[in-house]
């Protein structure tokens, strides 16, 4: 009979209750895609989407994260936002004077996370119905993917407290 032993008894288990989705807004290239894809399918997010643009195959994405979560591609804002579970808050990542530091985010149990173009960040209408904004540390932008990859790890770190 073979025996598990947990490495880390100390940790706890992962509240699994909820669903977490995470896209990009009017995304300049189509490599953070594919990289914030692959950091959401090992993060546990149910799925990720693109508004204003498609995403394209290429090489950031080598776990071939299609098959393992869903990726949905609106045109415009309204779209996206008419398709919007029930419940379910939406959190935009934006550096602004009306976003609280992740460092004080208590992440939603059901929640969506909008990250904008790293050159003109969120639209003033996603900025007008997002529930919240949060900001990372620092005082600039940084590569959506990454910040994206930051926020996700926040809520995996988050949970495990």
């Amino acid at each position: 009979m073979k025996i598990n032993i947990d490495p880390n008894p100390t940790k706890k288990p992962l509240n699994h209750r909820g669903y977490f989705g995470i896209g990009i807004e009017n995304t300049k290239s189509e490599l953070n895609v594919g990289t914030l894809w692959r950091s959401a399918s090992i993060m546990g997010a149910n799925f990720i989407f693109t508004i204003g643009r498609r995403y394209k195959k290429q090489s950031s994405d080598t776990m071939k994260s299609w098959k393992h979560i869903p990726l949905y591609g609106y045109e415009t804002f309204d779209e996206f936002y008419k398709t919007m579970p029930h419940d379910c808050l939406l959190t935009g990542i934006e550096i602004s004077d009306k976003s609280i530091s992740i460092i004080e985010f208590k992440h939603p149990e059901r929640c969506i996370y909008l990250l904008g173009a790293e050159d003109n960040g969120l639209s003033n209408e996603s900025i007008e119905k997002c529930h919240r904004i949060v900001q990372l540390p620092g005082q600039y932008c940084m590569n959506v993917a990454v910040a994206g990859s930051i926020v996700m790890y926040d809520r995996y770190y988050k949970q495990l407290k």
